[in-house]
């Protein structure tokens, strides 16, 4: 006769005599049970059978458990919902919530979970440098891949926006084993990638996976003609802006956008010839800053062309600043006329609106775009598109269905924390299966209004 097991108990202070005492027994429970509005918004969206299109399967169907939307949805669920490794599947593929998210509640073969392990999606994601290895049966194409995330953006539009501005940034990923393609980076002073992303606003464009050797406007021209084209011939009449730090001020980049009339403003580095041109204004605010007390700014506007490097004189605004702790100019340069832009508005509204770029960024670190734990370029690039589709997904239901509530504008992580990691007792009967929510979820009326936003969008109930 098999033993019964007595559950390991954990022992706490006592609160008015009474011991307190907990264990892991409490049967079906979930910490995600907020993640059923991921799947009801996926179903919507389309957003994981479209990804499985940038996939192809080469795999017996006769022996197959788990489907490869199953496994991209998984993959990109787990992300949304915090968990980076692909160590946690091992727990998480016994998660009642998951197996509603896969559409499969019990699996074919007896010693399988209804979602996968951590073996099964390495699997996934494992892309060998040598071709047709024996364990690859799952290939990725990249630049399907590219086209959703251009489509997505696109379909988020009612209506063709009048302009748009376009934020190309380059940021680290560091890397702390031998990864395929690994360089020092001195501006990082670590081992590391250097992607490439363009948003549109809260709308991820492109990540592009490159190696920290190169130039960080390397490859910006092909994916900014790819992108403009891709736009135009869905929105004919649109104007579109390019804004970047100075690491994009390239003149490949700035006379590709006067060819092709896009707009510009980066950028520009500073150096002694710019800030002989600034001499004045940059004595005058020093001047105002030590009469006031406060930092002080001026503006001037010029022409200015490199000795070399430039086939051509372009506009440049100087922001002659003085703050307490001494100077600091800073310089952009731009395909807008005065006429366009104000010299003061252009810098102010225009260009320091990019840090807004900077946040999405961030964002995509909150869903562990860093993590590029692959031996591979190729499977640290699918990683990264793994988090960028977890941030379509995230961003989606905050545009649809957050938009108005206290959780609009909030970053992934407090949507996460807030309205996805919440606390259920699941109860499976032959008709239903019903997820008993904490009943003091500070998330309650969010997560209601996100259910009623999400079925009117779609149409579901």
């Amino acid at each position: 006769m098999p033993t019964d097991c007595s559950p390991k108990l954990f022992a706490f202070e006592a609160v008015e005599r009474k011991s307190v005492v907990a264990a892991f027994d409490g049967g079906a429970i979930t910490s995600n049970a907020g993640a059923l509005l991921l799947g009801q918004l996926d179903r919507g969206l389309g957003l994981v059978r479209r990804f499985s299109g940038c996939f192809t399967d080469r795999r017996d169907p006769r022996f197959v458990e788990h489907r490869l939307e199953t496994l991209l949805g998984q993959r990109i669920f787990g992300l949304a919902l915090g968990y980076e490794d692909l160590n946690d599947h091992d727990e998480l593929r016994k998660d009642p919530v998951f197996a509603v998210l896969a559409g499969k509640l019990k699996a074919r073969r007896e010693d399988c979970e209804p979602a996968a392990g951590k073996s099964t999606l390495n699997r996934l994601e494992r892309m060998p440098k040598r071709h047709g290895a024996k364990y690859h049966k799952i290939d990725f194409d990249q630049g399907k891949a590219d086209a959703l995330l251009m489509d997505m953006f696109i379909e988020a539009h009612e209506r063709s926006p009048g302009r748009i501005v376009l934020d190309l940034d380059a940021t680290d990923i560091p890397l702390f084993g031998n990864q395929e393609g690994r360089y020092f980076h001195g501006h990082y002073k670590s081992y590391c990638y250097l992607p490439l992303y363009v948003f549109c606003g809260r709308h991820l464009l492109l990540v592009r996976q490159r190696r920290a050797n190169l130039d960080a406007a390397s490859g910006s021209v092909e994916e900014v003609e790819r992108m403009v084209t891709r736009i135009r011939k869905a929105w004919p009449r649109i104007k579109i802006t390019l804004r970047a730090d100075s690491g994009f001020a390239r003149d490949e980049l700035m006379t590709w956008c006067e060819a092709n009339q896009v707009d510009f403003i980066f950028g520009l580095a500073r150096n002694k010839r710019l800030e002989a041109m600034l001499k004045e204004e940059l004595a005058q605010a020093k001047a105002l800053c030590e009469q006031s007390g406060k930092p002080a700014r001026a503006f001037k506007d010029f022409r200015y062309q490199t000795l070399d490097s430039w086939s051509q004189e372009r506009r440049v605004v100087g922001k002659a600043e003085h703050t307490l702790l001494g100077s600091n100019p800073r310089y952009v340069v731009t395909s807008f006329n005065n006429a366009a832009w104000k010299t003061r508005e252009l810098y102010e509204m225009l260009y320091c609106a990019r840090g807004e770029a900077e946040n999405r960024i961030g964002e995509q670190f909150e869903l562990f775009a860093d993590r590029a734990s692959c031996a591979t370029e190729a499977g640290n690039q699918l990683r990264l598109m793994f988090s960028a589709m977890a941030y379509v997904l995230m961003e989606a239901l905050r545009r649809i269905a957050l938009r108005h509530t206290i959780l609009a504008d909030a970053a992934v992580n407090t949507i996460r924390l807030k309205l996805l990691k919440i606390g259920a007792l699941v109860r499976t009967s032959v008709r239903r299966i019903h997820l008993a929510m904490a009943s003091r979820s500070p998330g309650q009326t969010e997560f209601e209004m996100a259910h009623i936003y999400i079925a009117r969008a779609f149409g579901s109930g």
